[in-house]
């Protein structure tokens, strides 16, 4: 419920909550069949496209149905796929492994997902969608019991809490139908999903944290649409993760490495993982010669179809990844989530024209499970869960099975359990001993968020925040010695003191206190800092958090990352 403060107020038909790819694409799809709708898109990023990450390999069939000549102008630096490549990584060496069906990528497009939006962003303002970057929603406006729009665009609010000279109440963006496009673990839609139970009656929703790095390499070495991923080594068998490499443009290397939230060592540090991954002699000579030029990161829901969650409610909906439609084996999700968007646009446009306007639109959970893209996530749903329950190997033969055998029909269907349920005690777990960074091919944290053009105003109320600040101490450090530390990507989270020093010394970063910096939670031994100015919005945390203590929320004023083109 909107506060009492009076907020000047701007309604609109529909109103979209994000700018990634499913919102653009519902945004668009709503113009295409009612031109006279009036349409509002908010993102937070400080311009379309600013916290837009992914690998990327896009598969163009979404794309196809949406701009069928989208090809005579396409996106920029959208790279034809070319040959695949799937490896199983040792130490030391790397050994080719026949490529699953869902993998082939011909007919597909290497492509810098931030300029797909970006050009997505310009073809919906041409049809009249009112675009406002910059604008992040902070709240929902329900009113009996019904979703009427967001609050967004407050600014101002210094640390403290009270009102700066900038100060901006915000305004009441209010609509008949609202879409909540917010990407993985939306702030809103966790609260929406609360406040409906949205997700009663389906599995956990599981995750995975997502880590890239933009390279340029010499053009010798350079092989347009190449399309490499790998499994293996690094991380343990007991840990889902693996890589990809994706050689787009002229000389430009997209790499990447993915780290399954479920994992049960709380010493694992997916960033450092990522670091060494570079070092394995088959990836290195690939980049030899290279600079890396971006950096980000970003949480995957990877829940499948069991964990999708009820996709409306009255006055709204969700759309793209917010509820979370990738296909993990295809290690795809921008087709389905674009699909998602324009199934929801046409019941939106077809309510719009009903006069009733019935505040709960089952047409469009009904028309998407008429659609390929439930056929397509039906088919893989137990692929994922196999390496959670049999760890790579038997992950690897249960999707082999999977996929040859049964053809993903297999008369079952496996669950999920929430990734903050997996970690073991410190004490019970092997340590792991990271090596330091050599600025070559291997480096830290802070350099990294340096490179993805990070910022937040200073002097504003920390956008990451602890349900019980007094509950760190006994569970994350006494149990868990500060996950947090190791799992974010971004250095926000550290523990210092004596205690902590003793026990974590040679952690990487430890020098990460800065400006905007908060002693958070613990004692005089240990306590948490929280460096909220590093913070690239990948959610981990909100994740991963053993208590579920943290709450990911929206900075103000656009914060965050501003990823370049061609990430």
């Amino acid at each position: 419920m909107s506060g009492a403060e009076e907020r000047e107020a701007m309604e609109f038909d529909v109103l979209i909550v994000g700018g990634g790819p499913a919102g653009l694409a519902a945004a668009i799809r709503l113009k295409q069949v009612a031109p006279d709708a009036t349409v509002c898109l908010v993102e937070k990023g400080s311009e379309i496209g600013a916290h837009i990450l992914s690998g990327a390999v896009l598969e163009p069939r979404a794309l196809d149905e949406l701009i069928p000549d989208w090809r005579d102008d396409p996106p920029a630096l959208a790279t034809p796929a070319g040959e695949d490549k799937f490896m199983l990584l040792t130490a030391t060496k790397a050994y080719k492994l026949p490529t699953p069906p869902q993998m082939n990528n011909h007919g597909n497009y290497i492509v810098s997902l931030g300029n797909v939006c970006r050009w997505l962003g310009g073809k919906a303002e041409a049809l009249g969608v009112e675009i406002y970057p910059g604008f992040a929603a902070s709240e929902t406006i329900v009113e009996d019991g019904q979703v009427k729009g967001v609050v967004a665009g407050v600014a101002g609010i210094l640390k403290d809490g009270t009102k700066g000279p900038g100060y901006e109440p915000g305004m009441e963006l209010r609509a008949t139908y609202t879409l909540f496009a917010e990407g993985c673990r939306g702030s809103l839609t966790k609260q929406l999903q609360d406040r409906y139970n949205l997700r009663d009656g389906v599995a956990p929703q599981t995750y995975a944290l997502g880590m890239k790095e933009l390279w340029e390499i010499p053009k010798e070495r350079h092989t347009p649409g190449l399309v490499w991923h790998s499994t293996g080594w690094p991380v343990p068998s007991d840990t889902y993760g693996g890589s990809w490499l994706y050689m787009l443009g002229e000389n430009l290397v997209s790499i990447g490495f993915v780290v399954g939230l479920d994992y049960p060592n709380p010493w694992l540090s997916p960033f450092d993982e990522f670091q060494r991954f570079k070092t394995h002699p088959e990836v290195a000579k690939m980049l030899e010669g290279g600079k890396r030029i971006a950096y980000g990161a970003r949480a995957l829901n990877e829940g499948g179809i069991q964990a999708i969650p009820k996709l409306v409610f009255p006055g709204g909906m969700l759309i793209g990844d917010t509820a979370g439609f990738l296909n993990v084996p295809k290690i795809k999700g921008t087709h389905t989530s674009m699909k998602s968007g324009m199934v929801a646009a046409e019941a939106v446009a077809a309510a719009l024209a009903d006069e009733a306007r019935p505040a709960v639109l089952d047409s469009y959970p009904a028309a998407l499970k008429a659609s390929w893209v439930w056929t397509e996530l039906q088919g893989v749903r137990n692929i994922r869960p196999g390496f959670a329950k049999f760890g790579l190997w038997g992950g690897l033969i249960n999707a082999g099975l999977d996929t040859y055998l049964f053809r993903g029909k297999a008369p079952w269907t496996w669950g999920h359990h929430a990734d903050h349920e997996t970690l073991k005690p410190a004490a019970e777990s092997k340590r792991i001993v990271y090596p330091k960074p050599d600025g070559k091919l291997s480096f830290d944290r802070l350099s990294s968020v340096f490179l993805s053009n990070t910022n937040h105003e200073e002097d504003q109320p920390a956008h990451l925040k602890l349900r019980d600040p007094g509950a760190w101490k006994g569970v994350n450090w006494d149990q868990f010695r500060s996950p947090e530390s190791r799992y974010c990507p971004a250095a926000v989270y550290e523990a210092v003191g004596p205690d902590a020093e003793r026990e974590l010394r040679g952690t990487p970063d430890a020098e990460a206190t800065g400006a905007g910096a908060s002693v958070e939670a613990g004692d005089a031994g240990a306590r948490l800092v929280i460096n909220a100015q590093n913070c690239v919005h990948c959610k981990t945390c909100d994740i991963k958090d053993p208590g579920q203590n943290i709450d990911w929320t929206t900075p103000q004023g656009g914060g965050g990352p501003n990823y370049i083109g061609g990430m």
